[in-house]
């Protein structure tokens, strides 16, 4: 939602005749405006002949701009807008090329089918980000993604006005980039997947293309076995070491008692700011358990030397250290929550994952600060559970010069249990909300209308070739093992995969980077929409279902789901891939028999016998268990029927 809208009267259509002018000559943002003529087209069915460029005096949308952006975005241009749009004419004004770019996404979002044609409705917007960082991490290193991938995801982050892609580019599984000066690096921890130099500069040039930031986040002194297995004399320990295939806090990190550690960073970060050109420099920082540190002698003698009394002090030691080579080659350091110490450079930035942590407390410490916690998309949350989450919160009684300091958030994509077939779909369209808490005006919270156009913002987000929908039922088949997904896809469509880490938890033998990720936990969707829907009906239908109407549909869903199971077991014979989701179907099969009979109860107005409502809560509780790393979330909605079929007896007369 942007910051001030004010309706009109009318529609301006779009059609084969739209134009568009541009006042100026800046060549950037020509490419913004052939890009939103090519969008605009391919989410129209318009020919390439229709919809041109024009002069502006003939234009029936026209583009100003104050003044061009630099070439590569900064962390606080002025990215406001504001576009004004009548019955015949349109106009776009912004300072700067990034907030003309901004508009250009607003008007494509406003496009409507309309009995008469494709058109926009009048009104004048008044636009510009709550926050000046708003950002995106994917993670590269656990599972490798191919340019094209992130390319695409760069595209829906222009399309919801999000500026940082964060490349988490190192981990215990692999380091992904090319270093020319160290090859080790590459050449003996990346199992041969990772960026040359020529694709990180094309992949910045195209993100500065669509005002987005490119930072890169290189991690140490944990989170680095990939690092060591080229080069072992950077650890604490012996070693000899491999590429880590499992996913978790490792004991390896970086000796910070050897002056040729500083030497060895001091190189590879020279050579990697010149190739990333932004500002800043993420190095990481989480996650170090000190306990190389702790079995290492020459460690525990400088820690002695040093005074340094534990291993978290002989870690912001070194990230001194490391802030020091980041601002010799011209960078601003960055790293997660856990580098922070007193005498640590208040020009470094803090990024907060841990609830005790928060933004604000940061800030009255005298950092820059940026909100993660709350925004981890691989937890597989619902959107309405990260767009409770806001960068201020905790921030009552900060001054205006420590709110400031509050840049934003980013949301986080850890590749531990993602692919280039799925993390799409892990991304988005959740990531919309988050995109909207960042940049609207915090009394934007009303839920209802957010996943009203957060379903409306993912159909839009598959012109951009996005594969967040469109990979569903493909990997439907490959579990089905034919393309008859009829059965799955209604079991799958009211399946969610376990949150947080439950999916760990739950693992009978311990994932890695080398397994397959072909499950129907792969496939299912975060959250489902049809589980959304459905409680949506049922709230409707229990606070009155005298007068709601829904019981038809109710009882529609809830025979759809009794019968299922027989249908699936059918096929589940014939895959090996749908062998374990036949007692998850059968679960659905017993929530939709225990809804009926509620529902039978609730329009004959007859109560159920005593001992039936516990009988079935019994049931439901069952069904909520986990069951092939799944859950069911309609079992709440299910229990509210038996609650409303069998109310609790109201309490005697006085």
């Amino acid at each position: 939602m942007p910051a001030q809208v004010q309706a009109a009267d009318g529609e301006l259509p779009v059609d084969g005749s739209f134009s568009v002018g541009v006042a100026g000559s800046n060549a950037r943002l020509r490419r913004s405006v052939e890009r939103f003529l090519s969008g605009l087209r391919r989410q129209l069915a318009m020919p390439p002949q229709n919809m041109k460029v024009v002069d502006p005096s003939q234009a029936i949308l026209v583009v100003r701009e104050g003044h061009a952006s630099k070439d590569l975005p900064e962390l606080g241009e002025n990215e406001s807008y504001t576009l004004a749009i009548s019955s015949t004419r349109a106009q776009l004004d912004a300072q700067t090329t990034i907030g003309a770019m901004h508009g250009l996404q607003t008007f494509l979002q406003l496009v409507r089918t309309t009995p008469h044609g494709f058109a926009v409705p009048a009104m004048v917007i008044h636009d510009e980000p709550r926050f000046p960082w708003r950002g995106l991490m994917i993670d590269v290193s656990r599972h490798f993604m191919p340019v094209d991938v992130l390319k695409r995801n760069l595209d829906g982050m222009a399309a919801l006005k999000l500026n940082v892609f964060h490349w988490h580019l190192s981990d215990d599984q692999g380091f992904r980039v090319e270093s020319r000066k160290l090859p080790g690096l590459q050449k003996m921890g990346s199992d041969g997947l990772y960026y040359t130099q020529d694709e990180v500069r094309d992949l910045i040039s195209y993100a500065a293309d669509r005002g987005i930031r490119v930072v890169p986040e290189f991690d140490m002194p944990g989170h680095t076995t990939a690092w060591f297995v080229g080069y072992p004399e950077l650890a604490s320990g012996p070693g000899p070491y491999s590429i880590e295939r499992k996913w978790g806090i490792f004991d390896p990190a970086m000796d910070p008692s050897e002056d040729q550690t500083y030497k060895f960073l001091d190189r590879f970060i020279g050579e990697m700011a010149k190739l990333f050109p932004d500002k800043y420099f993420h190095v990481g920082g989480d996650e170090v358990n000190g306990k190389q540190w702790e079995a290492n002698p020459t460690i525990q003698t400088f820690m002695r030397e040093h005074q340094l009394r534990s291993h978290q002090e002989l870690q912001a030691y070194f990230s001194r250290r490391v802030q020091e080579l980041v601002h010799k080659h011209g960078k601003i350091m960055i790293g997660w929550d856990e580098i922070a110490s007193p005498d640590l450079p208040k020009d470094v930035v803090l990024q907060s994952w841990h609830e005790e942590n928060p933004p604000a407390a940061n800030a009255r410490q005298g950092f820059r600060t940026l909100l993660s916690t709350g925004y981890y998309l691989d937890l597989m949350w619902p959107a309405a559970q990260h767009y409770a989450v806001d960068p201020m919160t905790g921030g009552a009684g900060l001054s205006a010069e420590e709110q400031q300091r509050i840049l934003g958030g980013e949301a986080c994509m850890w590749s531990e249990y993602v692919s280039p077939e799925n993390v799409d779909s892990r991304i988005w369209p959740r990531m919309a909300a988050i995109a909207e808490r960042f940049w609207s005006p915090p009394n934007v919270a009303d839920l209802a209308s957010m996943y009203a156009r957060l379903d409306r913002i993912s159909d839009r987000l598959v012109w951009l070739g996005l594969t967040h929908q469109s990979s569903y039922a493909p990997m439907l088949c490959r579990i089905a093992g034919n393309d008859d997904i009829k059965a799955l896809r209604v079991l799958a469509d009211v399946a969610e995969p376990v949150k947080d880490y439950t999916r760990e938890e739950l693992a009978a033998v311990p994932a890695t980077s080398l397994d397959p990720l072909d499950r129907p936990v792969d496939a299912v969707r975060p959250e489902s929409a049809s589980a959304r829907r459905f409680a949506q009906i049922v709230d409707a239908f229990v606070s009155n279902h005298a007068e709601s109407g829904n019981d038809a549909e109710i009882k529609q869903w809830l025979t759809r789901w009794r019968n299922n199971s027989g249908e699936l077991q059918g096929d589940g014979q014939q895959s090996f891939l749908m062998h374990e989701v036949v007692p998850l179907s059968q679960s659905l099969s017993a929530l939709g028999a225990i809804g009926l009979q509620a529902l039978d109860y609730l329009e004959q107005g007859t109560r159920p016998p005593d001992a039936w409502k516990a009988n079935q809560l019994a049931r439901i509780v069952q069904a909520e268990k986990p069951q092939a790393q799944l859950l069911l979330p309609i079992s709440p909605s299910i229990k509210k029927l038996v609650e409303a079929a069998a109310p609790a007896a109201a309490p005697p007369a006085n």
